[in-house]
């Protein structure tokens, strides 16, 4: 029987706009556009490296959370309002991702606040790090 699971991270928007930071389906996980916001503080940083490194270390807790990890994701969906900062986010990203190589789409388009200087959604499949890879090149 299918499993469905739906996780909130305890962010006041998760319930006042009626939706799960997490869904995974069997091994399925679905991560919501995530934004660089500290969960205990509840700060965000100016800085737009503070930003997309708190970005992943949120995704990351999450992934955690329903058995997973950033290695098993698969696909990634980047938003950075400001042109002109899309390559230290990719930078970042590079690194975060390095050989595990998901794919990427990256959109620059406005955030809900100002003060939101990237945010990340991904989509992972539980245990894809553990399969046999085959890397193509063309």
């Amino acid at each position: 029987m299918t499993q469905v699971m739906k996780v909130k991270t305890g962010s006041k928007f998760e319930d006042q706009y009626s939706y799960s930071r997490i869904v995974s389906v069997d091994n399925w996980i679905f991560v919501s556009n995530t934004a660089g916001r500290n969960p205990t503080t509840k700060e965000i940083s100016e800085d737009l490296t503070e930003q997309t490194k708190q970005v992943f270390t949120n995704i990351e807790t999450a992934l955690i959370g329903v058995n997973s990890s950033l290695e098993d994701v698969i696909s990634a969906r980047i938003f950075v309002p400001n042109p002109e900062d899309t390559f230290m986010v990719m930078d970042i990203f590079g690194e975060q991702f390095k050989g595990i190589d998901p794919t990427i789409t990256v959109t620059n388009s406005p955030l809900v606040a100002s003060y939101y200087k990237v945010e990340i959604e991904v989509t992972a499949y539980r245990n894809a790090s553990k399969a046999e890879i085959k890397k193509l090149a063309f």
